[in-house]
């Protein structure tokens, strides 16, 4: 092939198909780095959903237990009430 002949070949087909494969790839790129945003997101967020859980549980024992010495109080200041009126 002679220096004439290749001057003469049209890479424009390929240039503007290598455009594209760069567009596209910046697009994957820019996609793939929403996802792993999202996805770090998700991960943190159901972190804190089980810390919350966690304490709402341990909140509801507390109350539990305090909600029972309420009681045995209740009951402990009827039975000085009575021994005062004796």
């Amino acid at each position: 092939m002679s220096h004439e002949n290749e001057s003469k070949i049209d890479t424009s087909p390929i240039e503007a198909l290598t455009q594209q494969y760069r567009a596209d790839l910046q697009e994957y790129k820019e996609r793939e780095s929403l996802h792993i945003k999202t996805k770090n997101q998700l991960d943190g967020t159901k972190q804190i959903v089980m810390e919350m859980a966690s304490t709402i549980r341990q909140l509801k024992i507390e109350n539990d237990n305090f909600q029972a010495e309420i009681a045995r109080l209740r009951e402990e200041i009827q039975l000085l009430e009575m021994q005062i009126k004796k």
